[in-house]
């Protein structure tokens, strides 16, 4: 048997980076997996592949701010799979600017993608995980940030620090309904996300793109590395089927030793 046989997972933003990455790893290891994300096209092209590859996806249409999506989404992977066992809250975003210079907009925006969509994804699946206390895991995607602090990331920093709070909280609440939850915090990971973020801080900063590489982004590691997509699906992976309770509301981090608890 494989280790995910006959479990159901539900991941965001999984249409790229690194939701792909777990979808993929979890799909090769058993387990039906929805390709949750605001882009549908997307998501059924990486169900396609999925299930052309022998697993079985689906995709799923979610913005993960919009709490009648969010219900109706995760309804939905029950009706398709019969049951859910595991959340990935992965969806996010990136905007940099300075503090005196964030649009109220763009503050509101960032913590609803990264935080509201935390909580609204994960009261959706307890729903279904709670009931008869069949259990379930929940893995957050946060980010060294969950603990460490950046310039010109305030939202990010912040909704990222929150979602320590919502997974600590949910491994005592789901305790008796045999719910486990844990935060991921990867280092920088070279997903389009970040490729981003590297022109934009190298005008803020006033530097080249290589200084916001190696004097930035990885200044603090210790060997100079990115962290990859496969490094945090395999830590989700570990995280899935772990056999009991004794790993709850953890943050596991995975930065090349940028930050080291």
């Amino acid at each position: 048997m494989s280790t995910l046989d006959g479990k159901v997972a539900l991941i965001t933003g999984a249409a790229s980076g690194i939701g792909k990455a777990i979808a993929e790893l979890y799909a090769k290891n058993g387990a039906a997996v929805a390709i949750c994300d605001i882009n549908q096209q997307a998501a059924d092209a990486v169900a396609a592949e999925i299930n052309a590859a022998g697993g079985k996806a689906i995709g799923v249409a979610m913005d993960v701010t919009d709490e009648a999506a969010v219900d109706a989404g995760t309804d939905k992977v029950v009706v398709a799979f019969g049951h859910l066992d595991i959340l990935i809250s992965n969806a996010g975003v990136q905007i940099i600017n300075p503090i005196d210079q964030f649009s109220y907009a763009d503050w509101k925006k960032m913590l609803a993608i990264h935080l509201d969509g935390g909580f609204l994804t994960t009261r959706a699946a307890l729903r279904h995980m709670y009931r008869g206390d069949r259990g379930g895991i929940v893995i957050y995607m946060g980010s060294v940030h969950s603990h460490e602090a950046s310039k010109l990331k305030a939202p990010y920093v912040a909704a990222k620090h929150g979602l320590l709070g919502l997974a600590r909280t949910l491994a005592k609440e789901g305790a008796p309904h045999n719910v486990r939850s844990h935060v991921i915090c990867p280092g920088f990971v070279r997903t389009p996300l970040v490729e981003k973020q590297i022109p934009e801080q190298a005008k803020e900063l006033g530097i080249s793109e290589d200084a916001v590489v190696k004097n930035v982004m990885l200044k603090d590691t210790v060997d100079g590395v990115f962290t990859t997509v496969e490094d945090i699906a395999q830590t989700a992976l570990y995280l899935a089927t772990f056999p009991s309770a004794a790993l709850t509301g953890q943050s596991i981090v995975v930065s090349h030793g940028w930050y080291m608890q």
